[in-house]
């Protein structure tokens, strides 16, 4: 199994910034692709942005130019470097893995996982 960690939520003024971490750890061999979705109140789940093992990255068009995503292939760990913050930008922001393979008693076997969510709050 994997579990993922994630840190570096809060509360930040508009124009500020803010880091987000998800740790993947567990028996990993390897993981496909690494994300953030996002979902503010009474609203659907929505990709923030992802980067693949090759580190091809996709953003949603609200923040190209303002976040950055980042993997370090070695700790199985994906960044979100938010800056310029809005209150738009507040809501649950979840880590998403896809295509986690990890061994469990000696034998591969590949999975998906969400993050437990982490708030970001940018008050208006």
């Amino acid at each position: 199994q994997v579990q993922l960690v994630e840190s570096g939520g809060g509360l930040v003024q508009a124009g500020g910034s803010l880091r987000l971490s998800c740790a993947a750890s567990g028996s990993i061999v390897s993981i496909s692709a690494m994300g953030w979705y996002r979902q503010a109140p009474g609203k659907q789940r929505e990709l923030v942005a992802a980067v693949t093992n090759a580190g091809i990255t996709n953003y949603a068009d609200s923040v190209k130019g303002r976040f950055t995503i980042s993997r370090d292939n070695a700790k199985n760990t994906v960044y979100l470097q938010m800056n310029s913050l809005k209150p738009e930008d507040t809501a649950v922001y979840y880590c998403r893995v896809d295509g986690a393979t990890y061994l469990r008693y000696g034998r591969p076997y590949i999975n998906d996982y969400w993050g437990q969510g982490t708030q970001v709050t940018v008050p208006s």
